[in-house]
């Protein structure tokens, strides 16, 4: 079979041919009078095998020894490609996301994405410094993608900067809010939490509300936390049972009690909250330091219910926890007094 045959049953160019010719890796059996190369059945046999293992990321050269060295074994090699590929698929993926990110800011002009450019490389900074000063400073007729923010914030582990990030993502009035709730339900949960709380922090975006009540079953204490204090200073009542575990827990308790103050501004939420809170004194598991806690909380609330509850602690078995409530009832006198 000459040569043109050859290509056009394989599939491989002559040019590529003559190359394997040359190299020594595909070498026509015979020739014919008049020079030409002709390829048997063994040597299109070896050219598929080529074409095979060039598919498979193999170098010429490898494929040459993997042909023709029986010690050549491919364990070794193949892994070499599995890491090879994996890296390659990284980078490419980095730059899809690279090229996402401009493409969502819009640009105009070659500045305009040579701008932005400059922006991801300063986020990606080793300086905790440079990459906050990217975010509060950004160059001069540039913002910052909520894309490009969405994954800063997903990756940063410096508090500062992600406060930062968080803040510049806020500002870009709810955008971002689908791209965290895709990762809100994440196997690693620091990125739930970073998500969530990006979240909580523009609870008026578009469906943040709807991820921050599905965050409330997270099997994350601090995922959970977050969501509910979110959801309570916006008066979603589902956050007051969490909201109520957090003060029996210690866990931000004083935040979870504003909360639950803000949440007692519906009469009715407020009555079930307190009735929570004075479930929760009456456990038999609860210590005086948990219980001077839901003492504490009992004040935030509005509602005669709260301060029948609080005055009736007044005159509570542990002296610690009544004088609490003591000096709390005179507090709640203060206020009806000026309110009169």
């Amino acid at each position: 079979m000459l040569i043109g045959d050859v290509a056009r049953h394989s599939g491989v160019s002559t040019r590529m041919l003559r190359h394997y010719d040359a190299i020594g890796l595909v070498q026509p059996t015979g020739r014919t009078v008049g020079g030409y190369r002709e390829y048997s059945a063994e040597d299109v046999r070896r050219i598929f095998h080529v074409e095979s293992l060039r598919s498979l990321g193999l170098s010429l050269k490898q494929i040459g020894r993997a042909l023709e060295d029986p010690a050549f074994t491919p364990s070794a090699l193949v892994s070499d490609l599995i890491q090879w590929t994996e890296d390659r698929l990284a980078r490419e993926q980095e730059l899809l996301e690279r090229l996402r990110v401009i493409d969502a800011s819009a640009p105009t002009g070659w500045q305009d994405v040579l701008r932005v450019v400059e922006l991801m490389r300063e986020l990606n900074s080793t300086s905790p410094a440079r990459r906050q000063q990217a975010v509060l400073t950004p160059s001069e007729g540039v913002s910052v993608p909520a894309e490009l923010l969405v994954g800063a914030i997903l990756a940063e582990s410096d508090p500062h900067v992600a406060g930062a990030l968080r803040w510049a993502l806020a500002r870009a009035g709810g955008e971002g809010v689908a791209e965290l709730a895709a990762v809100a339900r994440s196997e690693d949960v620091d990125i739930r939490r970073r998500a969530v709380l990006a979240i909580a922090e523009m609870p008026e975006g578009p469906g943040a509300i709807a991820v921050l009540a599905d965050a409330l079953g997270d099997p994350d204490a601090t995922v959970r936390g977050r969501a509910a204090l979110a959801l309570g200073r916006q008066g979603v009542a589902a956050a007051g049972p969490t909201l109520v575990g957090m003060v029996v827990e210690g866990s931000n308790d004083v935040d979870a009690a504003e909360a639950l103050g803000t949440l007692s501004k519906d009469p009715e939420c407020g009555a079930r909250i307190a009735t929570a809170l004075a479930d929760e004194l009456a456990a038999p598991t609860a210590d005086s330091e948990t219980r001077i806690r839901l003492t504490q909380a009992l004040v935030e609330l509005e509602g005669t219910t709260a301060q029948e509850i609080l005055r009736h602690l007044a005159h509570d078995k542990d002296r610690a926890v009544a004088l609490v409530a003591s000096a709390l009832v005179g507090v709640l006198d203060e206020r009806t007094d000026e309110d009169s």
